[in-house]
């Protein structure tokens, strides 16, 4: 086997395990439960909303609203972060239809983690919306793939530059 053909064997190698060992690095906090559970109908508002996590959760820099289908701002006060569970109060709801619930929190390994999920209000409340809420933004985290893919080719072009080095 040539020198060329090793190190192109072993960078390959190398991405195929740098590839297949990211899981372990993506097992961060994951939503186990909320409440009131997605796609719910509701006839009545909750006066809070929850969401549960498989791990716990840094009680800092956690964020929860609820959006109500009128564009308002429906959650009250600061959420509130117990173990594995945050939580944030309702103002009494308002009209009917898609209410969405947003949350960005820390887990414990340090990875911020957010999602939404929404119930449905079947009947009006008499509640009056907090100020108009701008629309989320996902934070999906940058994909891995485009790192490996350089690493990659980094490795190649040394390849290759070494080979013609020697010859």
């Amino acid at each position: 086997m040539t020198p060329l053909r090793r190190l192109l064997s072993v960078a390959f190698i190398t991405v195929v395990m740098a590839i297949n060992g990211t899981a372990m690095a993506w097992a961060h906090a994951v939503r186990e439960a909320a409440d009131p559970a997605p796609d719910s109908a509701l006839s009545t508002g909750p006066a809070r909303v929850s969401a549960t996590f498989n791990e716990q959760l840094q009680p800092t820099f956690a964020a929860m609203t609820v959006v109500g289908p009128d564009g308002n701002l429906w959650s009250d006060g600061t959420p509130r972060v117990q173990g594995s569970v945050v939580s944030v109060g309702l103002r009494p709801l308002g009209p009917t239809g898609s209410y969405a619930v947003n949350y960005r929190v820390t887990s414990a390994d340090g990875h911020v983690v957010s999602g939404s999920w929404s119930f449905i209000l079947t009947a009006a409340g008499t509640g009056a919306p907090g100020p108009s809420a701008a629309p989320p933004v996902s934070d999906r985290g940058l994909p891995v793939w485009p790192f490996v893919a350089g690493a990659a080719a980094l490795i190649a072009a040394g390849a290759v530059w070494a080979q013609r080095r020697r010859g």
